[in-house]
């Protein structure tokens, strides 16, 4: 089978990564791979190149307006071609370079040679779950995790969307007394995190649910003093209630995949469910947010 590659050249860094984001949860179809480069332009100066590769293209104009109206910015300009296929998601992951977010870093089994293999150090081959820090959501999530765990020893935490896992791997080596649950809607996911999981030798300690939101017999009964959420903001703003009810008077949440504009509306609905905002990160377009129950 054939797949397709769409390319976008952007001499913004900034705007390449949240192109990037953008592609991988705010628009359909997703693609099966992406990768993120730094190339010389025509002009001779740095740019950057998104390449998107689908073996069910979406088409490209059509793509171009949905990116438009996400971003609130002119439609980028993307190009098409055949290329032979191959397991494109794994190649995108060895293109991936490691990233540090606060005592952590994350990095593919192909650096793990270059890596030094302290505490901090998290293996994520996320295939189909896209869930690297390279994504600004995951790294803001990354440094709240760090920052919370600095000050304050919590006891219970779930991850609510855990894509690749990584963000529980992530509480479970800043806090290894604590209880730890991930969770995600999608199956696939699941099994990405669980493999992670096992590589980053906490399996037996992070038990991993498929559910809906917080709709599962097991997390019905836990209440949580942190809950990380790294998902969409509609799905953030339904759930706020019924995170509410999960977690602990003083307990804090992590909310992330949202663009920087859709913060104000989240933030609103966290408000209303009893939560008072701590810290609004903001990367490359993307908001991350540190709220704490009254």
């Amino acid at each position: 089978m054939t797949a397709v590659r769409l390319a976008i050249h952007t001499a913004d860094r900034d705007h390449a990564r949240t192109l990037a984001g953008a592609l991988q949860d705010l628009v359909e179809p997703t693609p099966d791979a992406l990768t993120l480069f730094e190339e010389k332009g025509e002009d001779g100066r740095t740019a950057w190149r998104i390449d998107a590769y689908y073996t069910d293209p979406p088409e490209a104009d059509a793509l171009g307006a949905q990116l438009a109206a996400i971003l609130d910015a002119p439609a980028p300009r993307i190009t098409i071609e055949d290329v032979p296929a191959l397991n494109w998601v794994a190649l995108s992951q060895a293109a991936l370079p490691p990233v540090r977010a606060g005592r952590f870093t994350i990095h593919g089994s192909h650096d793990r040679a270059r890596v030094p293999q302290g505490p901090g150090a998290i293996l994520v081959d996320a295939g189909e779950a896209f869930g690297t820090a390279h994504h600004a959501t995951t790294f803001g999530c990354l440094l709240a995790i760090d920052e919370l765990t600095r000050r304050r020893r919590f006891r219970s935490v779930m991850d609510l969307g855990c894509g690749s896992g990584v963000l529980a791997i992530a509480a479970r080596r800043a806090l290894p007394h604590a209880r730890i649950i991930a969770a995600d809607i999608d199956a696939p996911s699941i099994d990405v995190a669980r493999e992670n999981a096992r590589l980053n030798r906490c399996a037996a300690t992070v038990p991993m649910l498929i559910a809906s939101g917080l709709a599962h017999s097991t997390l019905r009964r836990r209440r949580f003093d942190l809950l990380i959420a790294n998902i969409l903001a509609d799905p953030l703003i339904s759930l706020a209630r019924d995170i509410s009810r999960a977690v602990v008077p003083g307990g804090h949440v992590v909310l992330s995949g949202l663009l920087v504009h859709q913060a104000a509306a989240v933030i609103a609905a966290y408000r209303a469910a009893g939560f008072h905002l701590e810290r609004h990160m903001r990367v490359h377009e993307w908001a991350t947010l540190v709220l704490a129950r009254r």
